[in-house]
């Protein structure tokens, strides 16, 4: 209701704005004004101005931008390759705004310098093989380093060796949560398939593939320190994506087949926390977030609880309704206590024998209540034929 009021109120505005600008021309009508549509020197002069103005407004704009906001990107990586992944983005930012530095000012000066004036006249000017070279060559060359370099860090991302010691882990993405699956001290992940969801096998484990005894199913990521986690993706419904933003790790799940990823995590949780942005940024939010929770309890509400950091894993897919709440908590342990972590986890085959083994005295307590209830009912039933039968005789 409230957007639909301010539209009519915006309609009604244009509307007055302009009847007051038909009421200015009729009040115009018999006085002299120049009215040729042709523009005159002055009119060149200020526009000329004005778009000197505006490429003022554009650096001034940026270079704010820069002081504002520049401290709410993310900073240091807590992985191998984000220091990779963070240099090509550096480079490439520092080439956009050298170049727009440059191209924009140029591109002002001219539109200033090359305005109209009645005693000029344009000229007119075909080509020039010399600039036509100058601005197709360099391009071309900046933008072949960069591909160059971009596949550079791609293939050392990327790239896993067969041989290589990594810790087997699968992701597994739908509508709206995370679910993490170990392989266990085998280190290999069982065969999967959404057709075998059933109970407690939510994620459709084989549990037939003797690969599948020992993997492990859990809501909270743990992963050791200096050891590279190698995680396979799967979607169970849409299109998600797997985002550790802190890690510089980003993989689509896509239903039907299986994606990876690769990272060497370099900073425990706790030693993330200690870093001294890090410090002060949770410091800021949680000053924001008491003076937040003074105007909440002011009204009858509930404080906010302090913030404290914790990596996430996020979908990076508009998934759904609920796609802003898909996220998982990931803890990064040394690994001493990756391994307590780990070892104090049931196995996925131990839980469905569990859920089995409960479920049995349920279904026969449920047997011998129904087969109590059957024998009271035939029971009755027998001593109301036995009454008609006898009712009958007399």
């Amino acid at each position: 209701m409230t957007s639909l009021l301010v539209i009519i109120v915006l309609v009604l505005l244009a509307v007055a704005l302009w009847q007051l600008t038909k009421i200015f021309d009729l009040t115009q009508v018999g006085s002299s004004s120049d009215d040729s549509q042709v523009a005159s020197d002055n009119d060149n002069n200020v526009q000329g101005y004005v778009m000197f103005g505006f490429l003022a407004f554009i650096y001034i704009f940026t270079i704010y931008g820069l002081l504002k906001w520049g401290n709410l990107a993310l900073h240091t990586p807590a992985s191998e390759h984000g220091l990779l992944v963070d240099n090509l983005m550096n480079i490439t930012w520092v080439l956009i705004f050298v170049v727009q530095f440059i191209t924009q000012g140029l591109l002002y000066w001219f539109s200033f310098k090359n305005r109209g004036h009645k005693d000029k006249k344009a000229l007119f000017f075909a080509d020039s093989n010399k600039l036509e070279a100058i601005w197709s060559i360099i391009p071309s060359v900046v933008l072949a380093c960069l591909i160059l370099y971009g596949l550079y860090a791609w293939n050392n991302i990327m790239f896993v060796d067969k041989d290589e010691d990594v810790i087997e882990i699968e992701l597994y993405a739908q509508q709206f949560k995370w679910t993490a699956r170990y392989a266990g001290n085998d280190n290999v992940l069982g065969k999967a398939n959404v057709r075998l969801i059933e109970g407690i096998n939510t994620l459709g484990v084989d549990m037939s593939d003797k690969n599948s005894a020992d993997d492990i199913v859990v809501s909270e990521l743990h992963i050791p320190k200096g050891k590279k986690v190698h995680f396979k993706m799967r979607s169970q419904d849409v299109l998600h994506s797997a985002y550790m933003p802190h890690f510089r790790a980003q993989m689509n799940c896509v239903p039907g087949m299986v994606t990876e990823f690769a990272f060497i995590p370099t900073y425990t949780t706790a030693e993330y926390r200690e870093l001294p942005f890090m410090v002060e940024k949770v410091a800021n939010i949680n000053k924001l977030r008491a003076e937040k929770s003074v105007e909440l309890v002011a009204k009858g509400g509930t404080a906010l609880d302090p913030y404290t950091f914790d990596y996430l894993l996020l979908c990076n897919k508009i998934c759904g309704a609920s796609h802003y709440n898909m996220q998982m908590k990931v803890v990064v342990d040394t690994p001493e206590d990756y391994k307590k972590w780990l070892s104090e986890k049931t196995t996925l085959a131990q839980d469905i024998k569990a859920a089995a083994a409960a479920k049995a005295p349920a279904e026969g307590a449920k047997a011998t209540t129904d087969s109590t209830a059957k024998d009271t009912v035939k029971a009755v039933i027998d001593t109301v034929k036995a009454a008609i039968a006898k009712v009958a005789m007399k």
